[in-house]
């Protein structure tokens, strides 16, 4: 239970620094969601102005930012076991937002390339830090929804990117080119990167408003060398591997959908972009949230009657409900596509909380931050990775058809859904094991009553 008083003796925060904490936490990762998926709506600008593909653009959209993105996130993860990850956010908010700011100068694919590489260096900071912050400001009770309110910021930055993508294509039709200052003449989707860069640099002061929560559970405050981090990895590798891969099949079907079902809707029912922004974008924001929050809290409902495999459970549910709304792709009308996929996106965001907050249960508290870099290793590779380019080479080079790309989408996310299921119903004996395991671990490398195991 929170306790308000600063006497409290569990030594969790106030639950109103708690929760200022997640919120402000929540916000960068909406910044850093409008920033990443802002791409998957200008689509065709970007592909007429640098005279590039669909691959080119998929490659844009999800390998070249998720390559360094994971390079990065290890070491950054090993920094948030030990260093200050306030200061960790701080200094990657601002690194992703320069790199955006630079992705509106970009006049050829290999610059823009560049730059995207450099946002997801940026954002590899955020993650595992703030799960960091959020697993030692509740107790295991409440980090269900907790993580899941930190990862609402998914679906409204998303949201977000494609309502901005819809008013910029909008605005362009109507002004065409602007004429800025220094930089001259830029077109819409390049003054976007521009404004949302500016919009990161001074959200930075608002990170000074955290305050750091003294670290807790199993191994707090002790520092392990690398090596005996990849051996409690290793020791408990059938969880991470079904844990990670399962969640990674869910990412690849949420982030391969989510990246072409604007140019869907466009190709297929003949939509504007500027429509399917605003239609699209408010369905994300909206039920992405409310699908994310849903997830939460019944895995903490779960968690209460019994469940200690909950996070897997609700996977499992996620990727069960989500296969048969695929059908959304063979709609006769774009309103009935909407509708059906408003609930594809509900029951797809649902474990996208949940996930991170299960790796927080099963390792010590001095290896939280690198096991979630290795987690979002796992699920931006797989996830950002490939989900986008695999349906873009579906469309390209299986059916070779732009029109075919409904059959692509049906076709990719389906087989990574029933993947999900397959890995994360296999984790559940595994995931167990690995609970009962952290009771009974003590660091090689430390000795002493700090050592010794103590409860979550």
């Amino acid at each position: 239970m929170h306790n308000n008083n600063n006497g409290n003796t569990n030594g969790y925060p106030s639950s109103t620094r708690a929760w200022m904490t997640v919120a402000i936490l929540m916000l960068a990762y909406v910044l850093s969601f409008v920033d990443r998926q802002i791409l998957n709506l200008l689509v065709e600008p970007i592909r007429r102005d640098l005279d590039i593909t669909d691959t080119h653009m998929s490659l844009l959209m999800g390998f070249s930012f998720a390559v360094f993105y994971t390079i990065c996130g290890v070491p950054i993860g090993r920094l948030a076991d030990r260093k200050s990850r306030r200061g960790i956010i701080a200094i990657g908010v601002l690194v992703w937002s320069l790199m955006t700011a630079l992705c509106g100068t970009a006049r050829t694919f290999w610059q823009f390339l560049v730059f995207r590489i450099g946002v997801g260096v940026g954002e590899a900071a955020l993650s595992p830090s703030a799960y960091s912050l959020i697993a030692d400001s509740f107790p295991p009770k409440l980090r269900g929804t907790a993580m899941s309110v930190y990862s609402m910021g998914i679906y409204i930055g998303s949201g977000l990117a494609f309502l901005l993508g819809g008013l910029v294509v909008k605005f362009a039709s109507a002004q065409g080119d602007v004429e800025l200052p220094v930089l001259g003449m830029v077109r819409p989707w390049q003054l976007i990167f521009l404004v949302l860069g500016a919009a990161g640099v001074l959200f930075t002061a608002v990170l000074l408003l955290i305050r750091e929560p003294s670290r807790k559970g199993v191994g707090a405050g002790v520092e392990v060398p690398l090596s005996e981090v990849a051996g409690y990895i290793r020791q408990n590798r059938r969880t991470v591997l079904c844990h990670n891969f399962g969640f990674a099949c869910l990412a690849f079907a949420a982030y391969g959908s989510s990246a072409w079902i604007p140019t869907f809707f466009i190709r297929t029912y003949g939509w504007s972009a500027s429509d399917v922004g605003v239609l699209y974008g408010s369905v994300v924001a909206v039920a992405g949230s409310i699908g994310i929050i849903a997830g939460g809290r019944l895995s903490d409902l779960l968690h209460r009657r019994g469940y200690r495999d909950a996070p897997l459970r609700v996977g499992i549910i996620s990727a069960a409900l989500t296969l048969p709304l695929n059908l959304a792709y063979l709609a006769g009308t774009g309103e009935l596509a909407l509708a059906l996929i408003a609930l594809h996106v509900f029951t797809i965001a649902m474990p996208f909380g949940v996930g991170p907050a299960a790796i927080q249960e099963i390792m010590p508290n001095s290896m939280r931050g690198q096991a979630s870099a290795v987690y979002l290793f796992v699920i931006t590779m797989v996830g950002l990775g490939i989900g986008p380019t695999a349906v873009a080479l579906g469309t390209d080079f299986v059916f070779g058809d732009d029109n075919a790309l409904r059959y692509s989408l049906l076709i990719v996310t389906g087989i990574a859904l029933v993947g999900a299921m397959i890995l994360l119903g296999m984790g559940l004996k595994h995931y167990r094991g690995s609970l009962d395991r952290l009771q009974e671990w003590t660091p090689q490398s430390a000795a002493g009553s700090d050592a010794q195991p103590k409860p979550v």
